[in-house]
């Protein structure tokens, strides 16, 4: 069934997407976005070695919270704005899930709309990336 704002409700939940990047995945994220830092895939970097390992990118996780809304929206609107905040390290070949949830639906200027509180867990259920999306129907 397909989703319509006038069947969401406030507090309702989206579907869950879990992401788990190996080194492969971030070094052809790296390529698409041109972010070569060698911070998200050089062992040998000093950044590296003082965290203990790479890190993923900051925004793989902001595309991964793009998508799990897209997913949820399928064709019934748009993404009007999203925005995050990076606020944890997360780590490739460790899993972390984008969540969210409809925080507010409302009118405005003849749109309909609805803003989501989203976010990203690391494996230890740790908000790493808090974000805003708000959607258009």
């Amino acid at each position: 069934m397909a989703i319509s704002w006038e069947a969401i409700k406030e507090g309702d939940i989206i579907p869950e997407l879990k992401k788990c990047p190996g080194v492969t995945q971030l070094v052809k994220y790296a390529a698409g976005s041109g972010d070569f830092n060698p911070l998200h895939h050089d062992y040998n970097f000093f950044q590296s070695k003082a965290i203990g390992t790479i890190i993923v990118h900051g925004r793989f996780k902001y595309a991964t919270i793009g998508e799990c809304v897209s997913n949820w929206l399928g064709h019934a609107g748009r993404i009007q704005k999203i925005s995050c905040q990076y606020r944890g390290m997360d780590f490739p070949d460790q899993e972390f899930t984008c969540k969210g949830a409809v925080a507010r639906k409302y009118e405005e200027n003849g749109q309909k709309l609805a803003e989501l509180s989203v976010w990203t867990e690391n494996a230890e259920g740790k908000n790493t990336t808090p974000g805003l999306v708000v959607v258009q129907f």
